[in-house]
C-alpha cells in the first residue's frame, strides 16, 4: 500500500500535462472571454475562489472584465455570467447548449446525488422526473396547499409569541414544516425533527461542494479511486454527505410508503406518486429522488429568505409600518392575511420581492454545462464548460442596491426600476426551479402573517450590522432584535388562529 500513493500522484501529473498540451496545440482561433491573468500550463483556473462569499469576488471581476468572465486550466473551463440579459441569452436563447449540469465527482458520484433531478443531465430521464414534480407544483395544483401554508404560518406566529428570542429556530421549523407537509404529508413537531435535521445537513455539505475548486477531486476525477484510508479531507466530506443524502432521500419516503400500504397516508406529493403505481426499482428511485429534491432545496431557501425579511424589518421601521398600515386598511385587524389576499396588497408584495432581491438566498445559481462548443459575442466557449450564473450580480444591478427599498417594484423609475426577482431568482430556462410558485406562496403566508401580528424592533443600543453566511444557500448570521405582538387583540388572534391550524394539520 505504501507504494500506491506515489504511483497515483505520478499518474495524475502525467494526465494533467497531457491534457494541458492537448489544449495548447488544439487551441481555437477565437479567443476565450476575458478573465484574470493566465500562467503557462495552468492557465488562470487557480484564481477561482473556493471559500468565502465567492459571488462578491465574481461581482468584482465584472467591474474589470464585464458580463462574461472565463477561467481555464488543468483541463477545466469555467464561465461566470454576471448579468440577467446575458444569462437569458444563453439559457433561454441557446437552451440546447446550456441546459446540462456539470459532473460533480464528489457531490454527484460520491455523495449519490447524480440521479437527482437537480444534478441529472438534461435528457429524457430528466424530463420524466420533471413531469412528476410539475404534477404537484404547477400553478393550478399548488392552490390545494394554501391552507396548509397558512396554517403553518399561524403556528409560526404562536411560536414567536411564546419564545420570541428563538425566532431563528422557529423560522427554520416553519420552512421545514411547509415542504415536509406538501412533499410527504408529515408534520414536524419541533425544530429537532430528524427529517429537518437530515435535510439541513445534506444541503450544507452539498452547498459547500458545489463551489468551483472546493475539492481537488472535481478537477481530477480519477482521484475518486484513491483508497479510502488515505487522509484526504474530501473523502470524509463525501462520506458524511452520502449518509445525509441517503437519509433525506429514503427515510421520509419509506415512512409514507408504509402508511400508504396501510391506507393511512395523508395527502401529499409522495402519496400521489405512489397512487400512480410504482412497480419497479427504477420508478421507485425516480419517485424518491423527485420528492427529496423538492424537500431539500425548498426548506433551506424558504428559511433563508424568511430570516432575511426579519433582518430587513428590524433595520427599516418605516417600511414595516407602511406594510402594516396597508394590511390593516385592506384586510382589517380581526384576521390574518391569506395567500389569496396578495393581489390586494401591492406594497406588502413589493416588500416580499425586495426581500428576495436584497440578499438572494442562492447568490450563485446551480451551475450549467455546455453540451457542445459555442461562439457567443465573438468568443469561443468550449464544450463541457461549467457556466455559473452570478445571481448576486443580477440583484445588485439597480440604484443603491444595499438599500432595502420596496419602491423598486412599484414605480416606473429608470434609476430604481428592477425586474421582478421571481423572474430570475429561481433560475432561468428549462431548468428553472419547479417549486417557485410554492416557495413564493410560503413567503407570502409567513411574511404577511408576521407583519399583521408583530412588530420587529432593533434592540436599544445594539446596532445591527448585517452579515450573511458565505454558503451556497446564504442566510443572515445571528443578529439582535425583538419581536413583540402589536396589541392584545393580536395576541388573541394568534391564539385562536393557531388553535384552528392545529385542528386542520392533525386531522390530515
Amino acid at each position: 500500500m505504501a507504494d500506491t500513493f506515489p504511483t497515483l500522484i505520478a499518474t495524475f501529473f502525467v494526465l494533467a500535462v497531457l491534457i494541458l498540451f492537448r489544449r495548447a496545440f488544439s487551441a481555437p482561433r477565437l479567443s476565450f472571454p476575458p478573465g484574470p491573468p493566465s500562467k503557462p500550463l495552468i492557465g488562470n483556473i487557480m484564481h477561482a475562489p473556493t471559500s468565502g462569499a465567492i459571488w462578491e469576488v465574481f461581482s468584482q471581476w465584472k467591474e474589470v472584465y464585464g458580463d462574461l468572465v472565463f477561467l481555464h486550466g488543468l483541463g477545466n473551463n469555467i464561465l461566470v455570467v454576471n448579468s440577467l440579459e446575458t444569462t437569458n441569452e444563453l439559457f433561454e436563447g441557446r437552451w440546447k447548449t446550456y441546459s446540462h449540469r456539470p459532473r460533480f465527482t464528489v457531490v454527484g458520484e460520491l455523495m449519490g446525488t447524480e440521479k437527482s433531478p437537480v444534478f441529472m443531465p438534461y435528457g429524457e430521464e430528466w424530463r420524466e422526473s420533471r413531469k412528476l414534480i410539475n404534477m404537484a407544483l404547477n400553478q393550478g395544483a399548488i392552490k390545494r396547499y394554501h391552507t396548509v401554508q397558512e396554517d403553518i404560518a399561524a403556528l409560526l406566529n404562536k411560536d414567536l409569541l411564546e419564545k420570541p428570542n428563538d425566532f431563528i429556530s422557529h423560522l427554520r421549523l416553519a420552512a421545514g414544516r411547509v415542504v415536509l407537509s406538501v412533499t410527504y404529508g408529515l408534520f414536524a413537531e419541533n425544530s429537532q425533527d430528524q427529517y429537518i435535521k437530515d435535510a439541513e445537513e445534506a444541503m450544507d455539505v452539498i452547498g459547500k461542494g458545489m463551489a468551483p475548486g472546493t475539492f481537488l477531486c472535481d478537477y481530477f476525477p480519477i482521484m475518486k479511486h484513491i483508497p479510502t484510508w488515505m487522509p484526504f479531507h474530501w473523502r470524509k466530506e463525501a462520506e458524511r454527505g452520502r449518509k445525509a443524502v441517503r437519509r433525506t432521500v429514503e427515510l421520509p419516503y419509506f415512512a409514507v410508503k408504509k402508511m400508504f400500504s396501510e391506507n393511512s397516508a395523508p395527502p401529499s406529493f409522495t402519496m400521489d406518486l405512489l397512487s400512480l403505481g410504482i412497480n419497479d426499482l427504477k420508478s421507485e428511485e425516480q419517485a424518491m429522488l423527485a420528492a427529496s429534491a423538492m424537500y431539500g432545496a425548498g426548506t433551506e431557501t424558504t428559511f433563508a429568505t424568511s430570516l432575511t425579511f426579519v433582518l430587513a424589518m428590524a433595520m427599516n421601521q418605516d417600511i414595516q409600518k407602511k406594510a402594516q398600515l396597508e394590511i390593516d386598511s385592506i384586510i382589517g385587524t380581526d384576521r390574518l392575511p391569506t395567500i389569496a389576499d396578495a393581489p390586494q396588497l401591492p406594497y406588502t408584495m413589493a416588500v416580499v420581492k425586495e426581500t428576495m432581491r436584497w440578499h438572494p438566498s442562492v447568490p450563485i445559481s446551480v451551475p450549467r454545462q455546455t453540451s457542445e462548443d459555442d461562439v457567443f459575442r465573438g468568443y469561443h466557449i468550449p464544450k463541457n464548460t461549467m457556466v455559473i450564473p452570478n445571481v448576486w450580480a443580477i440583484s445588485q444591478n439597480t440604484s443603491n442596491p444595499n438599500q432595502f427599498n420596496p419602491d423598486r417594484f412599484l414605480y416606473q423609475n429608470d434609476s430604481l426600476n428592477m425586474i421582478d426577482p421571481s423572474k430570475w431568482i429561481f433560475g432561468i430556462g428549462r431548468r428553472i426551479c419547479p417549486g417557485r410558485y410554492l416557495a413564493e406562496n410560503s413567503l407570502i403566508a409567513i411574511i404577511c402573517g408576521i407583519l399583521s401580528a408583530f412588530d420587529i424592533l432593533p434592540l436599544q443600543n445594539e446596532p445591527i450590522h448585517p452579515k450573511f453566511s458565505p454558503k451556497h444557500i446564504s442566510f443572515p448570521e445571528v443578529f439582535p432584535c425583538q419581536i413583540q405582538p402589536r396589541s392584545c387583540g393580536k395576541v388573541e388572534l394568534i391564539h385562536s388562529r393557531s388553535a384552528e391550524a392545529k385542528v386542520h394539520l392533525h386531522a390530515k
